[in-house]
């Protein structure tokens, strides 16, 4: 077997009698360095029963698979041949890392009903991707019923019993087999598949599951994708719309992580509240917010991954969150990354034929796509992940201006000093400064719609660096100084979009 890519054990022997989700089959793996993991199988149909299984390490592993089937051997793992995989990817502080140690930078899109549509447009839809920046996709397990998608789906998860109604004993194999052939799809283009396990947009009666379906379901649907190193987990979209309570939620969530032996990024998606993202089993913060510009401070605040879920869709439909501009698309993942977090992208562009990309996909029409594939081109060239630098007015500035007043400079900060927080705080952070930085190594300033006509940077003394200014909009970049350090003034044009990158040589 190779390292960091599935592995299955498959054996067939008599089907279940009626429940085919509690299945009695697990397999125990003992690793290379003597550390135990226990893995369920599932029943996939026709008599044939499946243990998957995802290696981390090189080297000989053995197993010994119990249940319905008894059996045991051994598998050696090798290294594979450059075949572009790198491992689970996980967090890793405030950013994210594949299991071979390499930096993830998510720049996530959107396609929730890509499952649900016929083979044609899901063809159309990965040649799309091949040749775009994205490497996260948002999508969901359950058929959508919303505006511009109203399709039925090819297939259903369920079988159904003979009162027409969702037996969640029964999973349908040929629609996993179908959910399967789409995350490989995925994962051969390098994408990681963020899969959304519910949604309230439903006409079918997926979002009214009791408890003890909900639990068939997770139970079921961990025991077959667990081992893919693509998946993200995303427990919901909109979670706090659904009738569920919170409680339910953390059960969900506590039992996502106790049937994923892997442990696998997990998060959960929110309409108006969100999600408790101190919750233990929760990995990082998933947001749907209209104004990014102060996710530093959550990034603090949870000491976990940010990542910007929803931030609107460029496109031209009614709805507000669906009609802001490539510009503006563009300007919300540059303020993303420099703020230290991360983005996710979506299109929904009024057409006659009702494939908009944020639901069904097809093929991309807006502007920001290439500028994205432009940003994302200069943070791969960073050698690690930016981290928020900026110059900003905090709320430990100004108690220790209130509270010692003595050490107000002048009558401004002295003026600064007596007003409230609130105030002090719009006045004096009203053009915030989007700097990050990653070490000493590399420095990145985007002035977003502002237009000076000189940028400016504080490097350190040691070192030589060489100064770009980036053109964000018309994706250009040119070297203005080459080996300079501490205080660097550039020239710029006086127009929006500019950055000015600062690297050492």
């Amino acid at each position: 077997m190779i390292q960091y890519a599935m592995k299955e054990l498959k054996y067939n022997a008599p089907a279940p009698v009626g429940n085919m989700v509690e299945v009695d089959i697990t397999a125990q793996f003992t690793a290379p360095d003597g550390k135990s993991i226990s893995v369920k199988g599932f029943y996939d149909g026709d008599d044939t029963y499946i243990v998957r299984f995802y290696p981390e390490q090189q080297g000989t592993y053995t197993y010994e698979v119990s249940g319905i089937i008894n059996d045991s051997g051994s598998l050696v793992c090798e290294v594979g041949n450059d075949n572009g995989l790198h491992g689970i990817v996980r967090a890793d502080g405030t950013h994210f890392r594949y299991g071979d140690g390499t930096w993830f930078y998510p720049f996530g899109t959107t396609v929730y009903a890509l499952v649900h549509q016929e083979k044609e447009l899901i063809d159309q839809t990965m040649s799309t991707l091949k040749d775009a920046p994205f490497n996260k996709i948002r999508m969901c397990v359950f058929p959508k019923d919303y505006d511009f998608n109203k399709n039925e789906p090819p297939y259903y998860p369920y079988e159904k019993d003979d009162k027409g109604k969702w037996d969640y004993s029964k999973p349908s194999f040929e629609y996993y087999h179908h959910l399967e052939s789409v995350i490989e799809k995925l994962m051969k283009l390098g994408i990681q598949c963020d899969l959304i396990l519910f949604h309230p947009y439903d006409r079918w009666g997926f979002a009214h599951m009791s408890k003890e379906e909900i639990d068939m379901y997770i139970d079921y649907i961990t025991r077959r994708l667990s081992a893919f190193p693509n998946i993200w987990w995303s427990l919901a979209n909109e979670f706090d719309i659904m009738s569920y309570s919170f409680e339910d939620w953390e059960r969900i969530a506590k039992n996502v992580h106790a049937g994923d032996p892997y442990s696998h990024l997990l998060s959960n998606h929110n309409c108006i509240e969100f999600w408790d993202f101190e919750n233990e089993h929760t990995t990082h913060v998933c947001l749907q917010i209209k104004k990014v510009d102060d996710i530093n401070h959550t990034i603090e605040k949870y000491k976990k991954p940010v990542m910007v879920d929803e931030c609107c869709y460029e496109g031209t439909i009614q709805y507000e969150w669906g009609n802001i501009s490539g510009k503006e698309m563009m300007n919300r993942f540059w303020k993303c990354v420099i703020l230290g977090g991360y983005c996710t992208h979506g299109e929904t562009f009024l057409c006659d034929d009702d494939i908009l990309w944020w639901s069904k996909g097809g093929v991309l029409k807006g502007e920001s796509m290439p500028r994205i594939t432009f940003l994302k081109e200069i943070i791969d060239g960073i050698q690690g992940p930016l981290i928020y630098c900026g110059d900003e007015f905090t709320k430990e500035k100004y108690d220790a201006l209130r509270n010692n007043p003595e050490t107000c400079e002048n009558d401004f900060w002295s003026a600064v000093a007596r007003a409230p927080w609130e105030r002090a705080k719009e006045a004096m952070n009203g053009a915030k400064d989007y700097c990050g930085h990653y070490r000493d190594d590399a420095y990145l300033r985007y002035f977003e719609r502002r237009t000076p006509a000189i940028g400016t940077f504080n490097l350190p003394k040691e070192g030589n660096y060489n100064v770009e200014i980036i053109d964000a909009w018309n994706m250009t970049r040119n070297i203005a100084l080459k080996g300079v350090n501490g205080n660097v003034k550039v020239d710029l044009p006086g127009k929006e979009w500019m950055a000015i990158y600062a690297y050492k040589v």
